[in-house]
């Protein structure tokens, strides 16, 4: 394996999906559709939809939502420096600041992340073919039922929807990156026109009428508007987290730095806000057109009774959602636990335990409410924030841009990111007190309207932790 001259080691670290990539395709076009995919899903509906009916005001919403998308698009960009310099992934870049084998640690709290997250949209995917099946199969409705036919919290009929789309994936995910980037850039923007496709059956319902007013409003004072505005753009960066820190996983195969910027920049606050306008556009037009708001775009399809629209759009939302799924929570999670023990787990090898862990999870357990959706987000930022913000810190403070591109792959005590037994522990020390500082946060009633910060919290008070303990107790660092 080598890259710019140098010979990679065939040792312990590495592996042929871990090696720095010797042929890069990616142009911008190709961030843009990833963006798509990222942002166009069930997930991401139901969530923008739970923003709306919070009770604030949609200035106040759209407001917290651009700073959020603009904040995502600079991370974004800062994580997929380094990245696409080297030609490395995620759990091979975070080494230079956990240490070589230290890196384990944040790379598997990310992959049990992916893990939940791919149960998560699994699921969400799968509610639509269960919807698709019950309107076309009406005699399978007790199949549907829980308490009749069920087990772990899911019917029969939504354990098979949710084994079929999961085996879809797993289909797509086998064939490699290529594969899965000739997928994504389809299905994210074939989800615009079926939108639009609704949105226009819906005017034509309600015959062109629609007001904000079908929204909850809370009456709130200015001073909670701000701080709503606020929560909403914490909740954001918390459901971009793993995207944002995965990023790396995606730079790597740019052609350029600048491809990767301009993919960015229509893939995330252009594409991102008209999505939000879409769906805001479309959660309307339920109230006047199916007698009540709808935030599933998937019982939005089906209340609207045309079997074109429902056949259609169903495939659709499987589809961009399982484009999501892949690309942000798949692939990741793959090279997580192949980094585990690179010299035994291949990249995918690591995709089938993050597969199979994902049913073990029941994911359905965990986003079913709006309030649920909420705390899941919450949970999740607090762990990937601060490693976020420790890696880039890292690079761009402590060791400043300098990146040791064989180092990575060494185990040698003499090399440039081996320290005690592998482990760097001011970064592990930064992440487990702002992991302390997230739960508390979220779980101590003292704390509870600091809750929705969490991503927030953890992701200063990581940078700022490894920061000071790196510059207060420095460790021998070899120049390049």
């Amino acid at each position: 394996m080598a890259q710019s001259g140098i010979v990679f080691p065939s040792g312990p670290l590495s592996n042929a999906d871990l090696a720095p990539v010797q042929e890069r395709h990616w142009a911008w076009r190709d961030y843009l559709f990833l963006w798509m995919s990222n942002v166009h899903s069930v997930a991401g509906y139901l969530t923008l939809g739970s923003f709306f009916t919070m009770g604030l005001n949609v200035g106040a919403v759209l407001a917290g939502l651009v700073l959020a998308i603009l904040l995502v698009h600079l991370l974004c960009n800062l994580v997929a420096v380094p990245s696409q310099k080297g030609g490395v992934p995620f759990p091979v870049m975070i080494r230079a600041a956990f240490g070589v084998y230290g890196a384990i640690i944040p790379a598997l709290v990310r992959g049990v992340i992916a893990v939940g997250w791919y149960g998560i949209q699994t699921w969400l995917a799968s509610n639509a073919i269960v919807l698709f099946v019950l309107h076309f199969f009406p005699s399978t409705l007790s199949y549907a039922d829980l308490h009749r036919h069920g087990a772990l919290g899911l019917s029969m009929l939504g354990w098979a929807a949710f084994l079929s789309v999961w085996l879809l994936q797993l289909a797509v995910f086998w064939r490699g990156m290529e594969a899965i980037r000739h997928f994504i850039d389809w299905a994210g923007p074939a989800i615009y026109g079926v939108i639009l496709v609704l949105d226009a059956a819906l005017l034509i319902r309600t015959h062109g009428q629609w007001h904000f007013s079908v929204l909850p409003q809370g009456g709130l004072s200015i001073s909670a508007t701000a701080g709503g505005a606020l929560a909403v753009t914490s909740l954001t960066l918390a459901y971009f987290s793993p995207i944002i820190l995965n990023f790396g996983d995606f730079a790597r195969y740019g052609i350029s730095m600048g491809d990767v910027r301009r993919g960015n920049f229509w893939g995330l606050p252009i594409n991102f806000m008209a999505f939000v306008l879409l769906v805001l556009t479309t959660i309307i037009l339920t109230q006047p057109a199916l007698g009540r708001l709808v935030l599933d775009p998937a019982e939005t399809i089906v209340l609207f009774d045309s079997q074109t629209i429902l056949l259609v759009g169903t495939l659709t939302l499987v589809a961009a959602t399982i484009g999501i799924n892949i690309s942000a929570n798949f692939v990741s999670a793959a090279f997580d636990f192949s980094n585990i023990a690179p010299s035994a787990i291949s990249w995918r090898q690591g995709g089938i335990i993050a597969s199979i862990s994902a049913i073990v999870l029941t994911p359905w357990n965990f986003y079913a409410h709006p309030e649920l959706i909420h705390l899941t987000l919450d949970i999740l930022g607090l762990f990937i924030a601060p490693v976020t913000s420790i890696l880039l810190v890292d690079y761009y403070i402590v060791q400043k841009r300098q990146l040791d591109l064989a180092a990575l792959y060494s185990t040698a005590h003499d090399d440039t990111y081996w320290y005690s037994r592998g482990m760097n522990p001011r970064a592990l020390t930064a992440l487990g007190l702002s992991v302390i500082l997230g739960l508390l946060v979220v779980f101590l009633p003292a704390l509870a309207a600091l809750q929705n910060f969490s991503w927030a919290i953890g992701f200063v008070a990581g940078g700022i932790a490894h920061a000071l303990l790196s510059h207060f107790s420095p460790a021998a660092r070899k120049a390049v």
